[in-house]
């Protein structure tokens, strides 16, 4: 599993999940499928945060929910990958779990699933690939006791 160091920049994340670092810390070992040893950076924050992010390295004038900022560049075999970054924004799961009728927790626990195959090299820029990783969220966050993230709608 990989080595995960949480920043809770944004402490409702507490109100809603007092062992929110624990909780993270499940969903991305429940997706790493990746390279060992790694490490993954999560940061959860807020939505002015992900905001200035989503703007300077998307070019999005707005926030998202979750942002995923892969290091391609694996080292030499057996040694540490730093593989990269999950921002989360606060307001924005809030909102949208709300949006789709499901808890803070099943749709956190989908985001960073999410941010963490991205990190692993899955994207969903084609159609063939968004249904590839679809079906490995849906699995993954099934795994975790929630229900399908894509039943009912978009993420």
């Amino acid at each position: 599993m990989p080595e995960i160091d949480i920043q809770v920049r944004e402490k409702r994340f507490y109100l809603r999940r007092p062992d929110i670092k624990r909780f993270c810390r499940r969903a991305i070992e429940a997706a790493w499928q990746g390279y060992e040893p790694a490490e993954v950076s999560v940061v959860l924050a807020d939505d002015d945060f992900v905001h200035i992010l989503n703007r300077d390295y998307r070019g999005k004038d707005c926030p998202t929910n979750v942002l995923s900022f892969e290091n391609a560049e694996k080292p030499p075999k057996g040694q540490p990958w730093m593989a990269g970054d999950i921002i989360v924004a606060y307001q924005t799961v809030v909102r949208e779990a709300k949006a789709q009728g499901k808890s803070f927790s099943a749709h956190l626990a989908h985001l960073v699933i999410h941010g963490a195959l991205h990190l692993q090299g899955y994207d969903h820029l084609t159609a063939r690939q968004a249904k590839s990783m679809e079906r490995l969220e849906r699995q993954l966050v099934c795994g975790l006791g929630y229900a399908d993230p894509y039943e009912g709608g978009d993420v």
